[in-house]
């Protein structure tokens, strides 16, 4: 996996860190503790999904206002330092929701405000990790590097998931470890905690900061970079139209993640072991796909690519929405689970081809705020639907996003904006 860019061990550790913080995203946001929350917290599936939402929207709110900021900072203070920040904080969080039961005081609060802190940095750590791409990988490889990356950590959230399914979900948990109050649910934060801390360590000594302006570090300074970029954002049209498309895309993508596991529990009513298989297969499907169309994307490049994928997830969308049995929901959930890999590595890989040399995370700041300003109009609206009509019409939803999304990135000219950064 060497790269003319560098040798092979930070393509190796960078990769890695996707193998160890999707552990978060798979057991916490998507499949495990989300179905556990909205089922332990709530007073039926639809009330527990209105509240799992508004956490999903405040962290998605502080994520736009912050990664921006955090890129522009970033690529005047190292990147490094902020990713081991993020990750640890992210860590500490996640841990710390094992020991919230639902019978405790103010349970809802202390819960979701532990949940937003824990996905707020793991998303702000994101901006930091992403912007090492440009710089790791030669750009006719960044397709398919991303897609290891993208494919490892899918691997990553698979194998989490099969530890979860034989050590914490069955009705007799190994190791004696309690059922009461549904502790061995929650411990899987445990499991998710010590997976990021361990597997992301090679990530922490071996990434090296490439290049550092030299300036001294002044959050006023990084404002005032910020509102520069904002402004010559005109420059890069290409870009902001990209952005745009992600910007919608996404939102239908993130919320998917984020209730897919719900509306299984609430509309099919999965039980918590079937809810881990189904996250297998989901991950299974999504690992296979980033790893295959990594390559596509090196051939067909990044933006043909991200188009393919968000048709299939509408039309996913559509299957789930309307799936009259739980064998067509499978259907869905694998299609999401193939084209759910390639949409975000070849999104993250065509970005990389965008931005101008030595603004990596400044750019990649625009890119998490991209997938997040509006991030929280998805699970807002889903869990307004679901809380007034059904969980399959807040599913329904989605498909806008998908659409809109889609007809924005249709008019991407993918050439310019690799010429405009290369003559940056």
């Amino acid at each position: 996996m060497s790269d003319a860019h560098g040798s092979a061990r930070p393509i190796a550790a960078w990769c890695l860190y996707d193998w160890a913080n999707s552990a978060f995203t798979t057991l916490v946001v998507s499949f495990i503790y989300s179905a556990y929350f909205s089922n332990a917290f709530g007073d039926d599936p639809g009330h527990g999904t209105a509240l799992w939402s508004r956490g999903i929207t405040v962290s998605a709110l502080a994520i736009a206002a912050l990664a921006p900021i955090a890129g522009a900072l970033a690529d005047r203070g190292g990147r490094r330092r902020y990713l081991v920040l993020c990750s640890l904080l992210c860590v500490a969080a996640t841990a710390a929701l094992t020991f919230v039961t639902p019978s405790q005081p103010r349970a809802v609060v202390t819960a979701l405000a532990l949940f937003v802190v824990a996905n707020v940095a793991f998303e702000l750590g994101l901006v930091f990790y992403n912007a090492f791409l440009p710089s790791l990988a030669d750009p006719k490889r960044i397709g398919r590097i991303s897609g290891y990356a993208w494919g490892l950590g899918y691997g990553g959230g698979l194998a989490a998931l099969v530890v979860a399914l034989v050590v914490f979900v069955p009705e007799t948990p190994l190791f004696g470890i309690s059922t009461a109050e549904g502790f061995n649910l929650r411990a899987t934060n445990l499991l998710v905690a010590g997976w990021f801390l361990i597997f992301a360590l090679p990530a922490f000594f071996r990434l090296e900061d490439e290049a550092v302006t030299g300036e001294r570090l002044s959050v006023r300074r990084a404002f005032a970079n910020l509102a520069a970029t904002l402004r010559q954002l005109r420059r890069y049209r290409q870009i902001g139209l990209f952005l745009l498309a992600r910007l919608l895309y996404n939102d239908g993508l993130v919320t998917i993640f984020a209730f897919g596991g719900i509306y299984a529990v609430g509309t099919f009513g999965f039980s918590f072991a079937e809810l881990v298989t189904f996250g297998i297969v989901i991950n299974v499907g999504a690992g296979l796909g980033a790893l295959a169309f990594g390559f596509v994307d090196d051939r067909i490049g990044g933006k043909a690519t991200v188009g393919v994928s968000v048709a299939a997830l509408a039309a996913a969308t559509v299957v789930g929405a309307l799936a009259p049995t739980a064998a067509w929901f499978w259907v869905a959930a694998i299609l999401v689970g193939i084209f759910a890999g390639p949409n975000q590595s070849a999104s993250r890989s065509l970005m990389a081809r965008f931005v101008p040399r030595n603004r990596e995370s400044e750019f990649f700041g625009f890119f998490a705020f991209s997938g997040k300003v509006t991030s929280f109009l998805g699970p807002a609206l889903l869990g307004v639907l679901s809380d007034i009509y059904s969980q399959r019409v807040g599913v329904g939803s989605l498909l806008i996003f998908f659409l809109l999304g889609g007809l924005c990135l249709w008019r991407v000219d993918e050439r310019q904006a690799i010429a405009a950064a290369r003559a940056e």
